[in-house]
Protein backbone atom coordinates (compact mmCIF):
# COMPACT_ATOMS: atom_id res chain seq x y z
CA UNK A 1 0.00 0.00 0.00
CA UNK A 2 1.26 3.27 -0.62
CA UNK A 3 0.77 6.21 2.20
CA UNK A 4 -2.40 7.49 1.24
CA UNK A 5 -3.97 3.81 1.01
CA UNK A 6 -2.73 3.61 4.45
CA UNK A 7 -3.95 6.28 5.75
CA UNK A 8 -7.33 5.43 4.36
CA UNK A 9 -7.17 2.76 6.09
CA UNK A 10 -6.21 3.83 9.36
CA UNK A 11 -9.04 6.49 9.21
CA UNK A 12 -11.14 2.92 8.71
CA UNK A 13 -9.85 1.39 11.66
CA UNK A 14 -11.25 3.98 13.85
CA UNK A 15 -13.85 2.52 16.28
CA UNK A 16 -16.19 4.85 16.19
CA UNK A 17 -18.18 3.36 19.37
CA UNK A 18 -15.15 3.75 21.38
CA UNK A 19 -14.59 7.43 20.28
CA UNK A 20 -18.37 7.35 21.90
CA UNK A 21 -17.52 5.13 25.01
CA UNK A 22 -14.37 7.16 25.50
CA UNK A 23 -15.85 10.49 25.23
CA UNK A 24 -18.66 9.50 28.12
CA UNK A 25 -15.61 8.00 30.80
CA UNK A 26 -14.06 11.14 30.05
CA UNK A 27 -16.72 13.62 30.81
CA UNK A 28 -17.93 11.56 34.02
CA UNK A 29 -15.06 12.43 35.47
CA UNK A 30 -15.33 16.30 36.75
CA UNK A 31 -11.77 17.56 35.93
CA UNK A 32 -12.50 21.71 36.75
CA UNK A 33 -9.89 23.34 38.97
CA UNK A 34 -9.71 24.56 41.61
CA UNK A 35 -11.52 21.28 42.49
CA UNK A 36 -10.77 18.23 41.82
CA UNK A 37 -8.82 18.37 38.94
CA UNK A 38 -6.71 16.31 36.01
CA UNK A 39 -5.55 14.02 38.27
CA UNK A 40 -8.32 11.49 38.26
CA UNK A 41 -8.15 12.09 34.28
CA UNK A 42 -4.60 11.07 34.28
CA UNK A 43 -5.17 8.09 36.83
CA UNK A 44 -7.99 6.65 34.32
CA UNK A 45 -5.94 7.44 30.86
CA UNK A 46 -2.58 6.20 31.70
CA UNK A 47 -3.39 2.48 32.33
CA UNK A 48 -5.75 2.78 29.19
CA UNK A 49 -3.12 3.54 27.02
CA UNK A 50 -0.12 1.59 28.39
CA UNK A 51 -2.44 -1.50 28.05
CA UNK A 52 -2.74 -0.51 24.23
CA UNK A 53 0.80 -0.63 24.15
CA UNK A 54 1.56 3.29 24.37
CA UNK A 55 4.72 4.02 26.26
CA UNK A 56 3.40 6.27 28.68
CA UNK A 57 4.89 9.37 31.18
CA UNK A 58 3.10 11.63 33.82
CA UNK A 59 4.69 14.51 34.12
CA UNK A 60 4.20 16.25 37.62
CA UNK A 61 3.88 20.00 37.06
CA UNK A 62 1.91 21.10 40.25
CA UNK A 63 0.44 18.73 43.26
CA UNK A 64 -2.84 17.07 41.55
CA UNK A 65 -1.62 18.74 37.95
CA UNK A 66 0.01 16.26 36.13
CA UNK A 67 0.53 16.32 32.25
CA UNK A 68 0.36 12.56 30.81
CA UNK A 69 2.77 11.99 27.73
CA UNK A 70 1.91 8.62 25.46
CA UNK A 71 4.46 7.70 22.55
CA UNK A 72 3.65 5.50 19.96
CA UNK A 73 7.49 4.64 17.67
CA UNK A 74 10.37 5.93 18.35
CA UNK A 75 12.01 8.99 16.21
CA UNK A 76 12.44 12.76 14.91
CA UNK A 77 10.29 14.09 12.49
CA UNK A 78 7.21 12.67 13.87
CA UNK A 79 3.53 15.02 15.21
CA UNK A 80 2.06 15.89 18.44
CA UNK A 81 -1.65 14.94 18.78
CA UNK A 82 -2.27 17.54 22.25
CA UNK A 83 -5.75 17.96 23.95
CA UNK A 84 -5.96 19.23 27.56
CA UNK A 85 -7.39 17.82 30.62
CA UNK A 86 -9.39 20.60 32.46
CA UNK A 87 -12.67 22.20 32.53
CA UNK A 88 -13.98 25.12 33.12
CA UNK A 89 -16.72 24.96 36.44
CA UNK A 90 -20.16 23.56 35.59
CA UNK A 91 -21.45 26.67 37.53
CA UNK A 92 -25.10 25.86 39.03
CA UNK A 93 -26.39 22.37 37.96
CA UNK A 94 -29.49 23.51 38.40
CA UNK A 95 -29.36 25.32 35.49
CA UNK A 96 -28.71 22.11 32.80
CA UNK A 97 -30.94 20.53 30.92
CA UNK A 98 -28.80 17.16 31.02
CA UNK A 99 -26.36 17.02 34.34
CA UNK A 100 -23.73 17.93 33.60
CA UNK A 101 -21.20 14.86 34.28
CA UNK A 102 -24.13 11.95 33.37
CA UNK A 103 -22.44 12.49 29.25
CA UNK A 104 -26.25 11.50 28.35
CA UNK A 105 -26.69 10.38 24.56
CA UNK A 106 -29.66 12.99 23.10
CA UNK A 107 -30.47 12.68 19.33
CA UNK A 108 -26.99 12.36 18.10
CA UNK A 109 -24.81 14.52 20.79
CA UNK A 110 -23.09 13.82 23.81
CA UNK A 111 -23.77 16.33 26.75
CA UNK A 112 -21.87 16.85 29.70
CA UNK A 113 -19.13 19.62 30.39
CA UNK A 114 -15.90 19.33 28.66
CA UNK A 115 -17.90 17.14 25.81
CA UNK A 116 -16.93 19.66 23.36
CA UNK A 117 -13.76 21.72 25.15
CA UNK A 118 -12.31 19.60 25.00
CA UNK A 119 -12.99 16.08 26.29
CA UNK A 120 -14.45 14.59 22.37
CA UNK A 121 -10.94 16.11 20.95
CA UNK A 122 -8.98 14.04 23.25
CA UNK A 123 -11.03 10.91 22.97
CA UNK A 124 -10.90 10.95 19.16
CA UNK A 125 -6.91 11.70 19.24
CA UNK A 126 -6.41 9.06 21.77
CA UNK A 127 -8.52 6.52 19.30
CA UNK A 128 -6.95 8.04 16.03
CA UNK A 129 -3.64 6.93 17.66
CA UNK A 130 -5.01 3.34 18.60
CA UNK A 131 -6.16 3.42 15.02
CA UNK A 132 -2.59 3.97 13.40
CA UNK A 133 -0.75 1.68 15.69
CA UNK A 134 -3.61 -1.01 13.77
CA UNK A 135 -2.02 -0.14 10.51
CA UNK A 136 1.31 1.05 11.33
CA UNK A 137 2.55 -0.87 14.64
CA UNK A 138 5.46 1.10 15.85
CA UNK A 139 6.55 3.63 13.12
CA UNK A 140 9.80 5.27 12.77
CA UNK A 141 8.99 8.25 13.71
CA UNK A 142 6.86 9.00 16.97
CA UNK A 143 3.29 9.78 17.49
CA UNK A 144 2.83 11.48 20.61
CA UNK A 145 -0.36 12.39 22.34
CA UNK A 146 0.44 15.55 24.43
CA UNK A 147 -2.20 15.50 27.12
CA UNK A 148 -1.68 18.36 28.86
CA UNK A 149 -3.59 20.24 32.45
CA UNK A 150 -4.62 23.93 32.96
CA UNK A 151 -5.07 25.03 29.54
CA UNK A 152 -8.22 27.23 30.63
CA UNK A 153 -5.70 28.81 33.03
CA UNK A 154 -2.87 30.34 32.36
CA UNK A 155 -1.30 27.17 30.78
CA UNK A 156 0.98 25.68 33.05
CA UNK A 157 0.68 22.09 31.75
CA UNK A 158 1.90 22.39 27.96
CA UNK A 159 4.69 25.20 28.96
CA UNK A 160 6.10 22.75 31.86
CA UNK A 161 5.78 20.08 28.43
CA UNK A 162 8.07 22.64 25.75
CA UNK A 163 10.02 23.28 29.30
CA UNK A 164 11.29 19.50 29.79
CA UNK A 165 12.52 18.73 26.00
CA UNK A 166 9.04 17.10 25.04
CA UNK A 167 8.01 18.65 21.65
CA UNK A 168 11.75 18.70 20.28
CA UNK A 169 12.23 17.12 17.04
CA UNK A 170 8.61 16.98 16.11
CA UNK A 171 7.43 18.35 12.66
CA UNK A 172 4.57 19.76 13.96
CA UNK A 173 1.20 19.52 16.40
CA UNK A 174 -2.53 18.99 15.94
CA UNK A 175 -4.02 20.99 18.72
CA UNK A 176 -7.52 18.95 18.71
CA UNK A 177 -9.89 21.84 20.53
CA UNK A 178 -13.18 22.42 18.92
CA UNK A 179 -13.43 24.36 16.07
CA UNK A 180 -16.41 22.37 14.06
CA UNK A 181 -13.18 20.42 11.85
CA UNK A 182 -12.35 23.63 10.29
CA UNK A 183 -8.55 24.30 8.53
CA UNK A 184 -7.43 26.72 11.56
CA UNK A 185 -4.47 27.94 10.37
CA UNK A 186 -4.52 31.13 12.47
CA UNK A 187 -5.26 32.18 15.97
CA UNK A 188 -5.79 35.21 18.33
CA UNK A 189 -2.54 36.34 20.33
CA UNK A 190 -3.73 37.07 24.30
CA UNK A 191 -2.29 40.14 26.52
CA UNK A 192 -3.57 39.45 30.54
CA UNK A 193 -3.29 43.12 31.94
CA UNK A 194 -3.92 43.82 35.69
CA UNK A 195 -3.63 48.02 36.41
CA UNK A 196 -3.66 49.35 40.00
CA UNK A 197 -4.22 52.78 40.63
CA UNK A 198 -3.36 53.78 44.46
CA UNK A 199 -4.87 57.33 46.00
CA UNK A 200 -5.67 58.30 49.68
CA UNK A 201 -8.79 57.22 51.48
CA UNK A 202 -11.17 59.68 53.73
CA UNK A 203 -14.40 60.39 54.50
CA UNK A 204 -17.18 60.17 51.99
CA UNK A 205 -18.52 63.46 53.69
CA UNK A 206 -14.73 64.83 53.00
CA UNK A 207 -13.03 64.42 49.77
CA UNK A 208 -10.88 66.92 49.54
CA UNK A 209 -8.70 65.39 52.45
CA UNK A 210 -8.20 62.50 50.45
CA UNK A 211 -7.22 60.89 46.56
CA UNK A 212 -10.16 59.21 44.85
CA UNK A 213 -8.63 56.43 42.89
CA UNK A 214 -11.99 56.32 40.96
CA UNK A 215 -12.44 58.84 38.56
CA UNK A 216 -9.19 58.07 37.51
CA UNK A 217 -9.43 54.47 36.87
CA UNK A 218 -12.96 55.00 35.41
CA UNK A 219 -11.60 57.64 32.49
CA UNK A 220 -8.70 54.71 31.79
CA UNK A 221 -11.48 52.35 31.21
CA UNK A 222 -13.00 55.20 28.82
CA UNK A 223 -9.44 55.94 26.83
CA UNK A 224 -9.06 52.11 26.19
CA UNK A 225 -12.09 52.34 24.45
CA UNK A 226 -10.62 54.72 22.27
CA UNK A 227 -7.47 52.81 21.70
CA UNK A 228 -9.30 49.65 20.82
CA UNK A 229 -11.63 51.61 18.36
CA UNK A 230 -7.77 52.43 16.82
CA UNK A 231 -6.35 48.75 17.15
CA UNK A 232 -10.07 47.83 15.15
CA UNK A 233 -9.23 50.38 12.48
CA UNK A 234 -5.72 48.98 12.13
CA UNK A 235 -6.27 45.34 11.77
CA UNK A 236 -9.20 43.08 10.68
CA UNK A 237 -8.55 39.62 10.24
CA UNK A 238 -10.21 37.55 7.36
CA UNK A 239 -10.57 34.79 9.71
CA UNK A 240 -10.23 35.78 13.01
CA UNK A 241 -11.91 39.22 12.93
CA UNK A 242 -11.14 42.47 15.06
CA UNK A 243 -8.69 42.81 17.99
CA UNK A 244 -10.46 43.74 21.38
CA UNK A 245 -9.53 45.24 24.40
CA UNK A 246 -12.68 44.21 26.95
CA UNK A 247 -12.14 45.33 30.56
CA UNK A 248 -13.41 42.47 32.54
CA UNK A 249 -12.43 43.04 36.20
CA UNK A 250 -13.41 46.54 38.03
CA UNK A 251 -12.88 46.23 41.68
CA UNK A 252 -13.19 49.24 44.55
CA UNK A 253 -14.89 49.98 47.74
CA UNK A 254 -13.08 50.18 51.02
CA UNK A 255 -15.09 47.10 52.25
CA UNK A 256 -18.59 45.89 52.49
CA UNK A 257 -21.38 48.58 54.35
CA UNK A 258 -18.44 51.39 54.09
CA UNK A 259 -20.47 53.48 51.56
CA UNK A 260 -19.28 56.51 53.54
CA UNK A 261 -15.45 55.40 52.42
CA UNK A 262 -13.72 56.94 49.38
CA UNK A 263 -11.21 54.05 49.07
CA UNK A 264 -7.87 54.52 48.34
CA UNK A 265 -6.85 51.01 45.97
CA UNK A 266 -8.59 50.10 42.46
CA UNK A 267 -8.04 47.24 40.39
CA UNK A 268 -9.22 46.67 36.79
CA UNK A 269 -8.22 43.77 34.83
CA UNK A 270 -8.02 44.18 30.83
CA UNK A 271 -8.40 40.69 28.65
CA UNK A 272 -6.71 41.64 25.15
CA UNK A 273 -7.08 39.57 21.84
CA UNK A 274 -4.90 40.69 19.34
CA UNK A 275 -4.51 39.79 15.61
CA UNK A 276 -1.29 38.10 13.70
CA UNK A 277 1.06 41.37 13.08
CA UNK A 278 0.10 43.47 16.14
CA UNK A 279 3.10 44.36 18.36
CA UNK A 280 2.44 43.27 21.95
CA UNK A 281 5.36 45.40 22.80
CA UNK A 282 4.20 48.31 21.36
CA UNK A 283 0.21 48.13 22.50
CA UNK A 284 1.62 47.75 26.17
CA UNK A 285 3.01 51.13 25.35
CA UNK A 286 0.05 52.70 24.35
CA UNK A 287 -2.31 51.51 27.50
CA UNK A 288 0.94 53.39 29.44
CA UNK A 289 0.31 55.98 28.01
CA UNK A 290 -3.28 56.42 27.96
CA UNK A 291 -2.71 55.05 31.69
CA UNK A 292 -0.90 58.45 32.52
CA UNK A 293 -3.28 60.52 30.69
CA UNK A 294 -5.98 59.32 32.63
CA UNK A 295 -4.15 59.94 36.84
CA UNK A 296 -5.81 62.88 38.53
CA UNK A 297 -3.34 64.82 40.89
CA UNK A 298 -2.79 62.44 44.07
CA UNK A 299 -3.00 59.28 42.42
CA UNK A 300 -0.25 56.93 40.84
CA UNK A 301 -0.89 53.58 39.02
CA UNK A 302 0.78 50.61 37.94
CA UNK A 303 0.36 48.56 35.10
CA UNK A 304 1.59 44.59 34.98
CA UNK A 305 1.30 42.25 31.63
CA UNK A 306 0.96 39.12 33.94
CA UNK A 307 0.53 36.81 31.14
CA UNK A 308 1.21 36.96 27.21
CA UNK A 309 0.66 35.16 24.42
CA UNK A 310 1.26 35.65 20.68
CA UNK A 311 -0.86 35.23 17.86
CA UNK A 312 0.20 32.87 15.95
CA UNK A 313 -0.33 32.01 11.27
CA UNK A 314 1.08 28.63 9.94
CA UNK A 315 1.90 28.88 6.30
CA UNK A 316 -0.35 26.70 3.89
CA UNK A 317 2.84 25.31 2.48
CA UNK A 318 3.53 23.73 5.50
CA UNK A 319 3.37 19.72 5.57
CA UNK A 320 1.03 19.41 8.49
CA UNK A 321 -1.19 21.70 6.57
CA UNK A 322 -1.10 19.40 3.14
CA UNK A 323 -1.42 16.28 5.16
CA UNK A 324 -4.88 17.72 6.67
CA UNK A 325 -6.17 18.97 3.76
CA UNK A 326 -5.11 15.70 2.36
CA UNK A 327 -6.84 14.05 4.59
CA UNK A 328 -10.20 15.96 4.29
CA UNK A 329 -9.79 15.13 1.03
CA UNK A 330 -9.54 11.24 1.38
CA UNK A 331 -12.37 10.95 3.75
CA UNK A 332 -14.25 13.69 1.73
CA UNK A 333 -15.06 15.99 4.59
CA UNK A 334 -15.42 19.44 3.72
CA UNK A 335 -12.14 21.89 3.85
CA UNK A 336 -12.75 25.36 5.16
CA UNK A 337 -10.91 27.20 6.72
CA UNK A 338 -11.23 29.45 10.29
CA UNK A 339 -9.85 31.21 12.53
CA UNK A 340 -9.16 30.48 16.58
CA UNK A 341 -11.26 32.97 18.27
CA UNK A 342 -9.02 32.34 21.92
CA UNK A 343 -5.05 30.91 22.05
CA UNK A 344 -5.03 27.22 22.77
CA UNK A 345 -1.70 25.36 23.89
CA UNK A 346 -1.10 25.76 20.56
CA UNK A 347 -0.17 29.38 20.84
CA UNK A 348 2.88 28.15 23.23
CA UNK A 349 3.67 24.97 21.16
CA UNK A 350 3.75 27.29 17.97
CA UNK A 351 5.83 30.61 19.82
CA UNK A 352 8.18 28.51 22.00
CA UNK A 353 8.55 24.98 20.56
CA UNK A 354 8.88 26.53 16.77
CA UNK A 355 6.71 24.15 15.53
CA UNK A 356 3.85 24.50 12.97
CA UNK A 357 0.37 23.67 14.07
CA UNK A 358 -2.94 23.17 12.90
CA UNK A 359 -6.19 23.63 15.55
CA UNK A 360 -8.62 21.20 14.07
CA UNK A 361 -11.33 19.22 16.04
CA UNK A 362 -15.46 18.58 16.44
CA UNK A 363 -17.58 20.79 18.15
CA UNK A 364 -19.39 23.86 17.67
CA UNK A 365 -16.95 27.27 18.52
CA UNK A 366 -19.52 28.83 20.63
CA UNK A 367 -20.43 25.88 22.59
CA UNK A 368 -17.32 25.52 25.31
CA UNK A 369 -18.25 27.25 28.88
CA UNK A 370 -21.85 26.96 28.30
CA UNK A 371 -24.82 24.81 30.25
CA UNK A 372 -25.57 22.23 28.10
CA UNK A 373 -22.04 21.93 26.88
CA UNK A 374 -22.92 19.09 24.22
CA UNK A 375 -20.83 17.12 20.71
CA UNK A 376 -22.45 15.65 17.81
CA UNK A 377 -21.85 12.27 17.51
CA UNK A 378 -20.64 12.50 13.64
CA UNK A 379 -18.50 15.28 14.08
CA UNK A 380 -16.58 13.56 16.71
CA UNK A 381 -16.37 10.04 14.63
CA UNK A 382 -14.98 12.11 11.78
CA UNK A 383 -12.36 14.32 13.63
CA UNK A 384 -10.84 10.91 14.88
CA UNK A 385 -10.58 9.56 11.14
CA UNK A 386 -8.98 12.94 10.36
CA UNK A 387 -6.57 12.56 13.16
CA UNK A 388 -5.49 8.77 12.22
CA UNK A 389 -5.02 9.72 8.14
CA UNK A 390 -3.22 12.86 9.10
CA UNK A 391 -0.65 11.22 11.83
CA UNK A 392 -0.21 8.43 8.89
CA UNK A 393 0.80 10.79 6.07
CA UNK A 394 3.29 12.49 8.81
CA UNK A 395 4.73 9.60 10.27
CA UNK A 396 5.72 8.02 6.61
CA UNK A 397 8.38 9.05 4.37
Amino acid sequence: MDKLQLAQRAAQEVDGDEVVRLTRALVRIASYYPGPGEQPVVDFLEPYLRERGFKTTVQEVAPGRPNLIADLGEGPGGLILEGHTDVVTHGNPERWTHPPYEARIVEGRIYGRGACDMKGGLAAAICAAVAVQKVLGEPKKTLRLCIPCDEEGLMIGIKAFIRAGYAEGFAGALICEPEENQVCLWQKGAMRVWVRFQGKMAHGAMPYAGANPIPSASRFVVEIGKLQALLQAESQHPYLGLPWITPTVFQAGAGEGQFNVIPDQVKVGLDIRTNPGQDHRALEERLRQALEESLEAGISATLEVFEDRPATETPRDAALVQAVEQGLRLLQMPLQYGGVPGATDGTFLWAWAGLPIVTIGPGGKTIPHQTDEYIEIDGLVAAARLYAATSVQMLLP
